[in-house]
């Protein structure tokens, strides 16, 4: 199953190549990794997309909780959440491909960057199944020549937030 875990972690050198160092030396793939600093200079709010079965996220997460730099981990799938992914899409479209490309992306919310038919370059922020049916959909319409994802980003539903989850 698919997680998207939040983690929080001092914003200090060397901690982001921790995390990543537990993952592959435990054979966890990561499938994306965003980070960021938080409103806090000294922490960072680091965002990893995993698969595995309950047993084996809760395993990772202990782990996480283990290292010196982890402030929080929590695993936003476990409860309701928003995910956004954002797309950047290049493509060399023709005259005739412009109407329907131009079609989809209003239809699919997404913003024209560049109309130009050689560099046609497409935003499109939703969540990860809606961003990979677009880009589907879209190399019908041109020849895609750069696709560019983020990664998912998660924040959970309410008023509850990473930071207030206790730490164990």
């Amino acid at each position: 199953m698919r997680h998207i875990v939040a983690i929080l972690l001092q914003n200090e050198a060397g901690a982001l190549s921790r995390v990543a160092n537990l993952f592959s030396t435990r054979g966890y793939n990561i499938e994306s990794l965003a980070v960021a600093p938080t409103d806090e200079p000294t922490v960072s709010r680091l965002t990893l997309v995993t698969t595995g079965n309950d047993a084996v996220i809760a395993q990772i997460i202990s782990q996480l909780r283990k290292l010196i730099d982890v402030v929080q981990v929590d695993d936003l799938t476990r409860g309701e959440h928003f995910e956004r992914e954002l797309l950047l899409l290049k493509l060399r479209v023709t005259a005739s491909q412009l109407e329907p490309l131009s079609a989809l992306v209003t239809e699919s919310a997404g913003r024209v960057l560049s109309g130009s038919l050689q560099n046609f370059v497409v935003e499109l922020t939703s969540s990860e199944a809606l961003v990979t049916r677009f880009l589907a959909q879209a190399s019908q319409h041109g020849e895609v020549l750069e696709v560019v994802r983020s990664g998912a980003l998660g924040i959970k539903h309410g008023a509850a937030t990473v930071a207030q989850i206790p730490a164990a």
